[in-house]
């Protein structure tokens, strides 16, 4: 196989880098130096939310970087996401144009809707008294005039199981170009990775080095003897073969990290590849438990 995989196309025909700076919980005061950094070392995906409150410290790192001639805004990807309070249909293009304000764009390349639950005006966590009954037919018929606007290049969704996403396809005049969702060597997501290639969505892993849950998920991935084996023959860290796998079951991947080493590190992924008869030991890799892990279904 080519050892080189920079993008992946979707299925608008847009190429969506490979690897991306994924921003969720990054600290105020740390999250501007941290895009320019990954910038200047060669990210051209950052992943944002309106969610995550620091789409207004990564817009103004942003505008810095157009303005010096750093990188050019047509050569960053950048995706961010429908919050949970926001689904109402006449709330979606409002959502969009406080996620463009803050971040100084025209566009985002991908706008996602961040959870198949919708919430209450106001609610920042999602607890079951938060909760609404979600109209995701709506709120998706607004996703899909974000696109035909052009603010939006390409729409999808995120934390989306198969049946959320059957139940989406049957009502969609747009198909989604993305699911995005938390994918890595302890949590594979087979039957979902099988479902989305059938019908042309691609899967973006987000906490490709472990889950959000916990550090126990973490330290699965990074510690698995399989991994750490593939590391040594191949003569890279397990944090590189657990991305690296990732891209070549066909996800982008969305590590995070402030460090200047490990952002590097992170992208050096690109040029290598794990053997193609190792790949399938993968999925011997004992998977978390749902208790792990937050699904959705």
């Amino acid at each position: 196989m080519a050892d080189k995989i920079s993008f992946f196309e979707l299925n608008t025909g847009a190429k969506i880098p490979s690897v991306g700076l994924g921003t969720y919980g990054a600290k105020h005061g740390v999250i501007q130096n941290t895009v320019t950094t990954a910038i200047k070392v060669g990210y051209r995906h950052i992943d944002c939310a309106s969610m995550y409150n620091n789409e207004k410290e990564i817009g103004s790192a942003l505008k810095k970087l157009f303005n010096e001639g750093i990188v050019r805004r047509e050569d960053v990807w950048i995706t961010s996401k429908l919050w949970c309070t926001d689904h109402f249909p006449e709330d979606v293009p409002k959502a969009l144009n406080k996620t463009l304000l803050d971040l100084q764009l025209d566009y985002v390349d991908l706008y996602l809707i961040h959870w198949p639950v919708s919430a209450k005006k106001g609610a920042v966590v999602v607890k079951a008294e938060n909760l609404t009954q979600p109209d995701i037919p709506s709120t998706w018929r607004a996703m899909e005039a974000l696109y035909d606007s052009g603010k939006a290049r390409a729409i999808g969704v995120s934390n989306f199981s198969s049946k959320k996403l059957g139940d989406l396809l049957k009502v969609a005049r747009i198909i989604p170009a993305v699911n995005q969702v938390e994918l890595h060597p302890v949590w594979q997501q087979p039957k979902l990775h099988e479902f989305c290639q059938s019908k042309g969505i691609h899967l973006t892993g987000y906490s490709p080095l472990g889950s959000q849950a916990g550090e126990n998920v973490r330290k699965k991935v990074l510690d698995n003897p399989f991994v750490k084996m593939v590391a040594q023959e191949v003569g890279k860290s397990p944090a590189q073969v657990a991305l690296r796998w990732g891209l070549q079951m066909g996800h982008s991947v969305l590590p995070k990290s402030i460090s200047e080493a490990r952002l590097k590190e992170n992208l050096d992924v690109l040029h290598w590849f794990i053997p193609e008869e190792l790949l399938p030991k993968f999925s011997q890799i004992e998977q978390a438990s749902n208790s792990f892990i937050f699904v959705l279904s």
